[in-house]
């Protein structure tokens, strides 16, 4: 894939020759959770421009990662892991649990695509965890310069989950609060609710079976659990300013 070969015989650097590329890997990871479709891997993946997802995918597909699958009957092109990247998972997971432990929670959560989050928070949310009735959650994130800061999630036992930033013409069951930070910590792992409660990002208000189980029907990533994860700093300072509250880290 690089224009300009490292030069030097060592196993390692032909593998990153195939898999460095800016990309490459997240898209393997997105194939890994299960997406297929072009649309899907790119919401998925997140600020990836269609021109360069097709171009990653054409590369990918030359030197054997993936292999391209076309229905014409139902015109639709699907892309699934070769055996020969299916073998990368081990190393992947290993990059994962690294960064976990490693990189630090500011730097992780930091420049979080909020719609890219809220897409995969309600592909993630399981009806089952919820209560066997209708749900709806309204989320704002206190971020500023954010287009669409408040998000609903709208769960219902007969149907997906779905995420809209349209108001839905139905009741609110719990109000959140919080900042993209916050939300995507706990998400990751990187976090807890009460910690996010106890440094003022994280506030709810509404029904309580939904407060008092936000533990179980909050997904969380397959590398939440990682020992050794570098958390969120849980202080924060509350300032006035104007009469009004500033929070600030």
């Amino acid at each position: 894939m690089p224009s300009k070969p490292y030069g030097t015989i060592c196993a390692l650097s032909k593998a990153c020759e195939i898999i460095e590329p800016r990309w490459t890997l997240l898209i393997l990871n997105q194939m890994w959770c299960g997406y297929t479709r072009f649309s899907d891997i790119r919401r998925a993946v997140g600020n990836i421009s269609p021109g360069v997802l097709s171009k990653r995918l054409s590369e990918m597909e030359k030197v054997g990662l993936i292999e391209r699958i076309e229905d014409r009957a139902k015109g639709s092109i699907d892309y699934i892991r070769t055996q020969m990247a299916i073998e990368l998972e081990p190393a992947m997971d290993a990059i994962s649990i690294w960064a976990q432990r490693h990189i630090d929670a500011e730097v992780a959560l930091s420049n979080t695509n909020l719609s890219n989050m809220m897409w995969k928070f309600g592909k993630a949310i399981k009806p089952a965890h919820l209560p066997a009735r209708r749900v709806v959650i309204r989320l704002h994130f206190a971020d500023k310069a954010e287009p669409y800061p408040t998000w609903w999630l709208v769960a219902d036992p007969a149907t997906p989950p779905e995420v809209c930033s349209v108001i839905p013409d139905v009741d609110v069951d719990l109000f959140v609060e919080t900042t993209k930070m916050s939300w995507s910590a706990l998400l990751l792992g990187r976090s807890t609710v009460a910690r996010e409660i106890d440094s003022g990002r994280l506030f709810m208000t509404g029904d309580p079976v939904l407060m008092r189980t936000i533990n179980n029907w909050l997904p969380r990533s397959d590398y939440a659990q990682t020992d050794g994860i570098r958390m969120l700093p849980a202080a924060e300072r509350v300032a006035k300013t104007d009469g009004q509250q500033k929070v600030s880290c």
